[in-house]
């Protein structure tokens, strides 16, 4: 009789050890599960830092007014009035120098005269 009792709890315990490693919910599918996650949230973290750039260029664009003064310039290429602009044809302008001269707003150009 004790014999048949361990043979049966024996079974019972492999037939719990299947379940828990290889059944449904077991840890191979929770492994597979762990793994989707991992390569969606790989996908999901260039969009996440996207809109945080786009959450804070709206609460710039609300709040202060040189997002808007750079957005007029490089969308629409305004001037404001205390500013002098030249344009010379033919000349191709890198954005690298734009960066370099944005302190000398309002100075003229070298070799160049200021217009009224």
């Amino acid at each position: 009789m004790l014999k048949w009792l361990a043979i049966v709890f024996t079974l019972l315990i492999a037939l719990l050890q299947f379940r828990l490693w290889l059944g449904e919910g077991g840890i191979l599918e929770l492994r597979e599960v762990r793994a989707r996650v991992d390569v969606l949230e790989a996908e999901n973290k260039p969009l996440r830092d996207r809109n945080a750039r786009l959450a804070a260029e709206v609460v710039d664009l609300k709040t202060g007014l040189d997002a808007i003064e750079e957005r007029a310039r490089s969308d629409i290429g305004m001037v404001r009035t205390d500013e002098q602009f030249f344009w010379v044809p033919g000349v191709a302008v890198d954005a690298s120098g734009l960066q370099i001269n944005a302190g000398l707003v309002g100075l003229p150009a070298p070799g160049g005269e200021a217009r009224p």
